[in-house]
Formats: C-alpha cells, sequence, structure tokens
C-alpha cells in the first residue's frame, strides 16, 4: 500500500514535474550528468540573503530522475544554504544508509525504496550532487561517475 503511494508520487512528478522551466534571473546555475543512465540537468537557483527564493531545473531523464529534481526544487524554496546542504545530506542518507526515513524529508520520503536498487541512486541523487555545486556557485559540471 504505501509502496503503491510512493511509485504514485514519483510518477506523478517524473509526468508532471514541477519548476520544469528555465530561469532568466537565477544567480546560481549548475550542470548535471548521469552517464549511466543519460540524465541530463540544468539546475537554476534565485538565492538572496543566502535563502533560496526560488528553484527551477531543465532537462531529461528517466522517470527517477526527474520525479527527483522536480521534489528538490519545492522542497529548496524558502531554506537557507546551510539548511538546503543539510537537507541533502538526509535525502543521501536515505538512499544510501538503512538509517530510518527522517521526518524533515516530507515528500521526499518515497525515494527510500530506490536504495534497493544500487544503480538507480545515482538518478535520484544527480539533481543534489547539481545543487550542491550551485550553492559552492563553482560553474563546474557535475557528474555521477
Amino acid at each position: 500500500m504505501v509502496d503503491d503511494l510512493y511509485q504514485e508520487t514519483i510518477l506523478d512528478h517524473s509526468k508532471r514535474p514541477r519548476n520544469h522551466h528555465s530561469m532568466e534571473d537565477a544567480n546560481r546555475k549548475a550542470e548535471g550528468y548521469n552517464p549511466l543512465c543519460g540524465d541530463k540537468l540544468r539546475l537554476y537557483l534565485k538565492i538572496d540573503d543566502d535563502i533560496v527564493q526560488d528553484a527551477s531545473f531543465e532537462g531529461s531523464g528517466c522517470a527517477i530522475s526527474t520525479a527527483s529534481a522536480s521534489l528538490m526544487t519545492d522542497s529548496l524554496k524558502g531554506k537557507t544554504r546551510e539548511e538546503a546542504l543539510k537537507l541533502m545530506e538526509k535525502f543521501h542518507d536515505l538512499l544510501t544508509t538503512d538509517t530510518p526515513a527522517s521526518r524533515d524529508l516530507g515528500k521526499l520520503v518515497v525515494f527510500c525504496g530506490v536504495r534497493d536498487y544500487p544503480a538507480r541512486v545515482k538518478c535520484a541523487t544527480l539533481a543534489w550532487h547539481t545543487l550542491k555545486s550551485a550553492l559552492s556557485n563553482t560553474g563546474e559540471p557535475v557528474t555521477t561517475e
């Protein structure tokens, strides 16, 4: 029952991704690529006073990659840079450890089943690694390899 709800949420966000557009007034951008699956992502952030005011993405990818970027961009709005990085750590832990899901993750817990499919973890984390690059403002492209 819970697995069905998780799959439904991932499918919804992959078919109708939220925040899937470019952002002309973004002051942080980063690109990410997952060669294993072919996922490509460009992330846009608008940060003012150390707070993520807006987040969006463009690109193409598998259902998990697209849904992850969609849910991530929704989750980031209103968070400080530090809060965004902590959320990234919790999300990464959700996918790579047996640690119980944190309540802080909200809808992002739908990805807890991905840890059972190691090849798909890179799909789910691509947007998050790209986020880290955008927040550090390095301009370096990110790859999951």
